[in-house]
């Protein structure tokens, strides 16, 4: 029988484990604590648990920790860290500094399978699921590469890097559990974001069962325009898709965030912005404009500034927040939609 990594317990899940093994059960939270503290990676480094007690856990388990493969730093300050896993799959994570907070952005799945046309990583396909080790191994070992480095912590956690999220709902509530336990990485769910293309039936249930924050991939308020683009609006369209949005359970003083990449000649003219004003009607949502990051890959454009910066008039003098957001890292494909990796596990050819 394969071990179990313990990492992909919850502390409950690890508690019942152990109390299975014959040990008492506080012994879960105790071996949980050690888990997420800075530079364990031995069960004999966990110096108040009995010498038995560690041999039991050595030949009964193990945990994991990631370790980034390849570090590529933009002009920006932008940092992408490539992670090989167990099975030489490799997938990137984003370190984005601004001001007074450091942003990560957060890989869950090896590819994507939405296959949306503008997204790099949708090019790779779809190859697995990240296991809630692997989805915490990100966060956890880019948190003590910036303490070392002399920042505080990782202030915000953005679902936004390869895959998505709620196709891969389980890990990704088990991952979330751990980061937000005070005992594992103690992340506040104000503080994390998940994104999604618009998985309808796992909306709400992400929702009931952790209080983060919802960003929607949205990119056209039409759904000839929107299936062009994402696929997934063939199934759920946008008017459902905004339903489920209003039906969220939404902590007080939250907004849905509307992600919306801005497309030369595609979805950025006033009639554009003009529907989505109608569409958000009811909804507490800011939207959060991206200029398309080109590449050779597709042949999309970013639209002039002035058309963007006219299609963010429109939506604020309608009383919407929005938000311009600028491409980060681009220079190192670690911006929005640049995310994939080509030699995944594979000898290149």
């Amino acid at each position: 029988m394969d071990k179990p990594n313990l990492k992909n317990f919850t502390q409950q899940e690890l508690t019942d484990w152990v109390v299975q093994l014959g040990m008492k059960s506080f012994r879960g939270k105790q071996i949980f604590c050690w888990l997420y503290r800075p530079d364990i990676t031995d069960f004999s480094q966990m110096t108040d648990i009995s010498k038995e007690v560690r041999s039991q856990l050595a030949e009964k388990s193990f945990f994991s920790n990631l370790q980034p493969e390849i570090e590529e730093r933009s002009k920006d300050g932008s940092v992408k860290y490539a992670f090989r896993l167990e099975d030489g799959k490799v997938i990137e994570s984003v370190l984005i500094p601004e001001e007074e907070r450091l942003t990560l952005c957060v890989s869950s799945q090896v590819g994507c399978a939405m296959g949306c046309r503008f997204c790099l990583t949708g090019t790779m396909g779809f190859v697995r699921n990240l296991s809630p080790a692997e989805i915490v191994g990100q966060v956890q070992s880019i948190s003590e590469i910036v303490k070392k480095q002399g920042y505080n912590r990782i202030n915000n956690l953005v679902f936004m890097g390869m895959g998505e999220p709620l196709a891969n709902f389980d890990n990704l509530i088990t991952a979330l559990s751990n980061l937000m336990n005070q005992n594992g990485l103690d992340f506040s769910s104000r503080r994390i974001t998940v994104s999604t293309c618009g998985l309808i039936p796992k909306i709400k249930e992400l929702g009931e069962k952790v209080p983060v924050n919802l960003a929607i991939s949205l990119h056209a308020a039409d759904n000839e325009t929107r299936n062009k683009l994402m696929p997934v609006n063939a199934t759920y369209p946008v008017d459902e898709l905004l339903a489920a949005c209003r039906a969220y359970p939404l902590p007080n003083r939250r907004k849905i965030m509307i992600e919306y990449i801005m497309l030369k000649d595609i979805n950025d003219s006033p009639k554009d912005a003009k529907l989505l004003i109608k569409k958000l009607h009811k909804l507490a949502a800011k939207v959060n404009l991206l200029p398309y990051n080109e590449n050779k890959v597709f042949d999309f454009k970013s639209p002039p500034r002035e058309r963007v910066e006219q299609f963010q008039t429109i939506l604020r003098d309608a009383g919407i927040t929005a938000l311009l957001r600028e491409s980060r890292g681009s220079d190192i494909s670690a911006a929005c939609g640049q995310l994939a990796t080509l030699n995944n596990g594979e000898e290149e050819s």
